[in-house]
């Protein structure tokens, strides 16, 4: 895909004629640089803000990997829903509105007024005993994503990821190891905060995943393929990413994925969220790498895989708050900074519009420059 915006050095150029030293602006020059690469330079307000919290429950908590009961996800739908949880109040406060998707959750009925009903089945089956999803779930999950961001309307100027699933930690964690070849304990946290032992459970239980989607990607190998699907898909890495979301999960993580790739396409810039929604990002980045560009880091999180999920994006993230909560409350966060980059770009005077004497084209060697 080809950028529709300026080059990286006309970017430069602007930025090193405003009234500042060169670079002095530090990491947010460079944010100047590549939106002004994907919107243009200057490049348009990042309105309208939207938050796009995909939800499901994960069949692996009935392994005891987390605290809290795979219940909380729907209630915490219709918290989000009615303005309460952090996602909202985070929203509210850099004017992003707030979609909730229910692309997975547990139960028979829809959660409720204020949650789209995109539900691909009740939750996962268990990650550390099954696949989790089904080749055509993975796929019912990923359009899922895609419709979201089609559905949008006004189209947003930037988009959230952000998701919500007692369990997701597991799956995303799952993933980071099949996709990075990282070892379970090397990518499991805490989550939600699970004692010493339930950390374990979660090790476990993501080891047996991994390892039955290796042996199982093996035996196709043996039999003449790489995956069911591989008949349409030539690139590995597209092939090992959707099976390795069919044998993990999860639904929301796989809508997530839907989205941003989508999103690329319209050219609308995607903020990824902490360690579930950026695994969210690589599996997007490894089924259509035209994504790449428009992947934001918004922050680093607690969970000990997140550093190399963002090292295999190549993505720096915004800031370190050492936040694990997800719904997007890190993406909402990192709004603020990422329109900042862009409005010097639109407002910043230059040396010579305001009249001010630039940089002296020889070195200073005096006290006090």
């Amino acid at each position: 895909m080809s950028l529709p915006g300026a080059s990286a050095e006309a970017v430069r150029r602007h930025l090193d004629a405003l009234t500042k030293p060169p670079g002095s602006l530090g990491h947010l020059e460079e944010l100047a640089v590549r939106l002004g690469g994907l919107l243009g330079d200057p490049p348009p307000p990042l309105a309208p803000r939207v938050i796009l919290v995909m939800a499901g429950d994960h069949g692996v908590t009935a392994g005891g990997v987390s605290r809290y009961p795979a219940d909380v996800t729907r209630q915490m739908c219709l918290n989000m829903a009615a303005g309460g949880a952090a996602v909202n109040v985070l929203g509210r406060l850099v004017d992003a509105r707030v979609v909730v998707v229910d692309v997975g959750v547990a139960g028979e009925a829809p959660v409720g007024a204020g949650v789209l009903h995109r539900r691909v089945r009740a939750g996962t089956r268990d990650l550390s005993r099954e696949p989790a999803l089904t080749p055509a779930e993975v796929d019912a999950a990923l359009r899922t994503g895609t419709g979201m961001v089609e559905e949008l309307r006004p189209r947003p100027g930037i988009l959230v990821l952000g998701e919500m699933g007692i369990g997701n930690t597991t799956a995303a964690a799952a993933l980071a190891s099949a996709l990075l070849g990282l070892d379970p304990v090397e990518s499991a946290g805490p989550g939600t905060g699970v004692t010493v032992e339930g950390w374990r459970r979660k090790v476990r239980a993501i080891r047996a995943g991994v390892e039955r989607l290796h042996a199982a990607r093996a035996e196709a190998h043996r039999n003449g393929g790489e995956g069911p699907d591989d008949v349409a898909i030539p690139s590995p890495d597209r092939s090992l990413a959707l099976d390795a979301l069919a044998h993990c999960g999860g639904l929301e993580i796989a809508g997530l994925a839907g989205a941003a790739v989508e999103a690329s396409r319209r050219r609308i810039p995607v903020v990824l969220d902490g360690f579930i929604s950026s695994v969210a990002g690589l599996v997007a980045s490894r089924l259509s790498p035209e994504v790449d560009p428009w992947l934001f880091a918004s922050h680093l999180s607690a969970e000990p895989g997140h550093p190399a999920v963002l090292s295999a994006l190549g993505l720096r993230p915004l800031l370190s708050l050492e936040l694990r909560l997800g719904e997007g409350t890190g993406g909402a966060l990192a709004l603020p900074i990422l329109e900042a980059a862009g409005a010097i770009l639109r407002e910043m005077a230059t040396f010579d519009s305001a009249g001010v004497s630039g940089p002296s084209t020889e070195e200073s060697s005096g006290e006090g420059a």
